[in-house]
């Protein structure tokens, strides 16, 4: 395995890129569930599959239809609806469900716990998930940390899975000052081995900067979808939307359950964010309305020059 670091020495996280091979000096479970196996549980089954990282892969579903579904397409090894036997003897669970199912199902799968497990989770708040699941699964013997894969997509199910879902993305990690640090370590070795790369920050700076980066996109997607396919609209607005248009709103076809769950569960952030956005939506506006042509002009400048930057350092991370 080659590794690059880079460390900020106050300690409040590390960002870690890794290019990984060999596979057979991976860190190896014996046992690891996947709760929840959609898009990302899915691509983790096939990633930890196909990397051999666990002996064997369980995944619990919900629905009987699941199962076959799970089976037909390789992504674990075991679908079950029985929350109990898919956890039983698990040395690593992972939490891939919508985050207002998270607490109910981690207090069904305490008592099969095994002690000692870890317990991690995708979902894309931090602080109310580290806060209610951290204590719970303690008191079970067992250790959470807290974790959260920047990748993903439109489209949802186990059949829009894929083993390279996580390569060369971020999996931000989001340990506490209670969390064991050598299950922390293992937490992050995991999503190093299927490909991510890691960086550790508190949750509540997670959820702060995953407002503005993925949840304000999310709600401005929507509102173009919503806003600019209004059936108040002539019937000609939907066949003038072209590739700026689809490529603006792509993420508005995220599942709409998550999204809502996502929105409410970190309702204090975005909506701060919401409202710096609006102002500053509300002063191009103002600037259009007194031609101010400079201003105009420095508004698109400055968004390329920041989104080309940014471009430019994702595709060289090193």
């Amino acid at each position: 395995m080659l590794m690059f670091g880079i460390w900020n020495f106050s300690g409040v996280w590390s960002l870690v890129f890794g290019v990984y091979f060999p596979y057979h000096n991976a860190m190896h479970w014996q046992k690891v569930t996947l709760v929840g196996v959609g898009l990302l549980g899915g691509s983790l089954g096939l990633a930890i599959k196909a990397r051999g990282l666990a002996a064997k892969v369980d995944g619990f579903v919900r629905r009987s239809a699941s199962i076959a579904e799970c089976q037909e397409l390789g992504v674990v090894d075991h679908a079950t609806r029985d929350l109990g036997r898919a956890v039983e003897e698990a040395d690593l669970i992972i939490l891939c469900t919508p985050l207002s199912r998270m607490r109910e199902l981690v207090e069904k799968m305490l008592p099969s716990l095994k002690r000692g497990a870890v317990v991690t989770d995708v979902g894309s708040v931090k602080g109310s998930v580290v806060e209610e699941l951290e204590p719970l699964i303690a008191g079970a013997g067992a250790h959470f940390v807290g974790s959260h894969p920047m990748a993903g997509g439109e489209k949802m199910g186990a059949s829009a899975a894929r083993a390279d879902l996580f390569v060369q993305a971020i999996c931000l990690i989001t340990p506490t000052a209670a969390s064991d640090p050598t299950a922390v370590h293992q937490v992050e070795q995991f999503w190093q081995r299927v490909g991510a790369r890691t960086l550790k920050l508190s949750p509540s700076a997670h959820d702060d900067l995953v407002s503005r980066s993925s949840h304000l996109p999310h709600v401005v997607a929507a509102e173009l979808a919503n806003y600019v396919l209004s059936p108040v609209h002539p019937p000609e607005q939907a066949i003038v939307c072209a590739n700026g248009f689809r490529d603006t709103t792509r993420i508005a076809s995220g599942s709409p359950e998550m999204w809502r769950d996502i929105a409410l569960a970190n309702r204090k952030n975005l909506s701060r964010v919401l409202g710096v956005f609006i102002e500053d939506l509300e002063e191009f506006r103002l600037a259009l309305e007194s031609e101010d042509v400079k201003a105009i002009e420095e508004f698109f400048e400055k968004g390329k020059q920041r989104r080309d930057t940014w471009r430019a350092q994702a595709d060289s991370p090193e």
